[in-house]
């Protein structure tokens, strides 16, 4: 079995930040999405890994993965010159995938379940497809698939009526007979070639595609608003409540667990917490901060009310500051 993810979007919901680097590399409690989704896929015992990418995030990309060899593993990069959605980024990995099955992520969901019982659906149980599938409120905003009596029976991308409350998450298993099917489908009305479609397809022509009901929350991180959800996700799944990296140096502060300070931090006379990621290298002082990430090689000092709800980017200066809600990097 091999592995896929896909990584070419442009992230335009989260601009300024995606201007600076793609949307899979935006750090959740510290770690990128990217590397996340790597370890989910070594975790099934999946060596042979191919990341979709557009060429203007392959320097970005490959600087972070690189050739999977801190991992154990084999990444060959596939381009997406034209992004026309997930089926059409399926397309231009037939060539990697061959004859075996895979497991598909895609790159900008944090997802905390593990994937066996998904794996075994497909790998074991002779599936053609199978689909995670979660509950959500804003089923709208999703594909959503309709299920009667345990069978899929009918799938739909963001239907203003929605049928069910079951969406689509960001893992999949397949046999090679995706390809088949992604190459049968035209374009939806947006242009993009819909994965939705491509699985009814399979469906149509009757074939074997089963599911598997997520137990844990998972999280398209395609907003500013699912960016820090899905952060507070990822701190309440930490080991510890409060992981402070060891160079870190903190003077007279007060940590609300659950937070994470990264590398080479210096934190002074701050209150930081809860729901805090702080990235490596930032200089922090006389500020209270909660329910925010703040990124890489961030100075900001005395600010005037707290930081709640907030992003701040890269190499971000600022002093005196009067709460923001996002800074673009630099």
């Amino acid at each position: 079995m091999k592995g896929l993810i896909l990584c070419a979007g442009k992230g335009t919901r989260l601009y300024p930040f995606t201007l600076a680097y793609p949307k899979t590399l935006i750090p959740v409690a510290n770690r990128p999405l990217l590397e996340l989704c790597i370890e989910k896929l070594k975790k099934q015992g999946i060596t042979e890994i191919g990341i979709v990418i557009h060429p203007s995030h392959e320097a970005a990309i490959k600087e972070q993965a690189g050739t999977g060899e801190r991992w154990g593993a084999n990444i060959t990069y596939i381009y997406q010159t034209d992004p026309k959605g997930i089926s059409h980024a399926i397309r231009q990995a037939e060539h990697f995938i061959g004859n075996d099955c895979f497991l598909l992520l895609l790159g900008d969901n944090l997802i905390l379940d593990e994937l066996t019982e998904l794996t075994k659906l497909v790998k074991t149980n002779g599936c053609h497809a199978a689909l995670m599938l979660s509950e959500v409120k804003n089923p709208q905003d999703y594909g959503i698939v309709e299920v009667i009596n345990n069978r899929i029976v009918r799938l739909e991308e963001k239907p203003i009526v929605p049928k069910s409350n079951l969406a689509i998450i960001g893992a999949f298993a397949f046999t090679n007979t995706i390809f088949s099917a992604s190459a049968a489908i035209g374009p939806s009305p947006r242009g993009e070639y819909e994965i939705t479609e491509a699985i009814q397809w399979m469906l149509d022509q009757g074939c074997s595609v089963s599911y598997y009901l997520s137990t844990k929350p998972n999280m398209d991180v395609g907003t500013l608003e699912r960016w820090l959800e899905a952060n507070r996700m990822m701190l309440d799944n930490g080991k510890e409540p409060g992981e402070i990296d060891g160079t870190a140096v903190l003077d007279n502060c007060k940590i609300i667990a659950p937070v994470r300070i990264g590398q080479n931090c210096v934190l002074k006379d701050c209150e930081i917490g809860p729901y805090v990621s702080i990235s490596a290298g930032s200089n922090i002082e006389g500020c209270r901060i909660e329910n925010s990430i703040i990124l890489n090689d961030v100075h900001l000092k005395q600010a005037v009310n707290p930081i709640k709800n907030s992003v701040i980017g890269f190499q971000s200066m600022m002093v005196g500051l009067h709460s923001p809600r996002k800074v673009g990097d630099g």
